[in-house]
């Protein structure tokens, strides 16, 4: 199974991420996180010790040289855009709790796609991670989505978009699906994140119709208290890796996946 995990900045998306990843593995499930938000935290929220110490992929300048052909900042020259990634994400990935763990780390960008040897780097190996591997792939994005490709698009069983309940978390969702929709992505859900009532699930359910709802995050303090204190986050807070649970419970089900 092959998830992709979006929406605004701040939502919660790299807690859905830890999460599911923590939920998939415990489960039996061969697991692979990969953080491609360029506000790299998901290793600090799985529990990572030295999420400092990772070194992203896209900071592999000697690496990236080598399978490209071009060192990153290099300009003027011409570069693989098909190169060898099959090796890497056994030698460029950390594990923590039988979940293995790969950032890609930030690019640079001009105009609408990044033709730089990193970007060719990036999206050869998520290429190769989405078709070719067999395991769960469960990805924190930004908003964005540019890490996703048409050719992509099309491994992607489910991209989830986590909203709060808040105008601006609703814009951003309609945004996320608009471009998911122009990327050939059909299968869209969003899990409601930061509810502390009944009318915020009504907020929700209304400004985005038609949108399936995997479930619902209640607002924990005891998450903000947990990473003060850094404190493992899931089994700090129960009741948030049981709603957790529960949103893994409805995308097995429906996927009817196996080990």
């Amino acid at each position: 199974m092959k998830i992709a995990i979006s929406g605004k900045g701040g939502v919660g998306k790299t807690l859905l991420a830890a999460f599911l990843a923590k939920i998939f593995a415990e489960s039996g499930f061969s697991v692979i996180a990969i953080d491609a938000d360029p506000d790299a935290n998901l290793a600090a929220t799985l529990g990572f010790p030295h999420p400092e110490k990772i070194t992203p992929i896209s900071g592999l300048s000697d690496l990236i040289e080598e399978r490209v052909g071009v060192r990153p900042g290099q300009s003027g020259s011409f570069f693989k855009l098909n190169p060898r990634v099959d090796d890497l994400p056994e030698e460029y990935s950390v594990k923590i709790d039988g979940i293995r763990l790969m950032v890609m780390g930030r690019i640079k960008r001009g105009g609408t796609g990044c033709y730089c040897p990193e970007g060719a780097l990036l999206q050869a190996l998520l290429s190769h991670l989405l078709l070719q591997r067999d395991e769960v792939v469960i990805m924190d994005m930004e908003a964005s989505i540019e890490h996703l490709s048409r050719g992509t698009t099309k491994a992607v069983d489910k991209l989830i978009i986590v909203v709060e309940p808040g105008r601006r978390s609703i814009e951003t969702a309609g945004t996320i699906i608009k471009l998911a929709h122009d990327l050939g992505v059909e299968s869209i859900a969003v899990v409601g994140n930061k509810i502390r009532s009944e009318s915020d699930r009504e907020f929700i359910e209304r400004s985005l119709p038609g949108i399936e709802i995997l479930g619902y995050i209640s607002y924990n303090p005891a998450i903000t208290e947990a990473d003060l204190a850094a404190k493992p986050l899931f089994t700090a807070v129960p009741q948030t890796a049981q709603e957790v649970r529960d949103i893994y419970h409805k995308l097995t089900s429906a996927s009817r996946i196996t080990l």
